[in-house]
């Protein structure tokens, strides 16, 4: 039996998040979606994805909390921040509440989302 690895987005851009989605799927992993921080958070909580794709700006409770919060909660899923964000500042930020992996939305393409993800899950 294929063991689907299930990935969460939480990104509030829905355009985006479609995006990601429908590649992700066709990739053959298992995706959830959130368009908030608050429903993201609670999500992650729940449902123990494999990986996170996490924006940093988001309605309710920014990417910043939910790392924060996900760490108090002694959370190992791997997050990768995705966000238009590039300031170094905000980079460090985000790698010192246990982010894996950053990318700026203006430098990627959907390919390296994929082999970040591939790269973070061992794959």
């Amino acid at each position: 039996m294929d063991n689907k690895k299930k990935i969460l987005v939480i990104e509030d851009e829905a355009t985006l998040q479609k995006a990601l989605n429908d590649i992700l799927s066709q990739e053959g992993y298992d995706v959830l979606s959130a368009l908030d921080g608050v429903s993201g958070l609670d999500l992650a909580l729940k449902e123990n994805p494999d990986l996170i794709l996490l924006d940093i700006i988001l309605p309710k409770l920014d990417g910043f909390e939910v790392l924060k919060k996900l760490k108090e909660e002694n959370s190992q899923i791997p997050i990768i921040i995705l966000t238009n964000l590039s300031d170094i500042n905000d980079i460090q930020k985000a790698l010192d509440l246990g982010a894996t992996t950053y990318l700026v939305k203006a430098d990627f393409h959907l390919d390296d989302v994929l082999k970040k993800i591939k790269e973070t899950l061992g794959m």
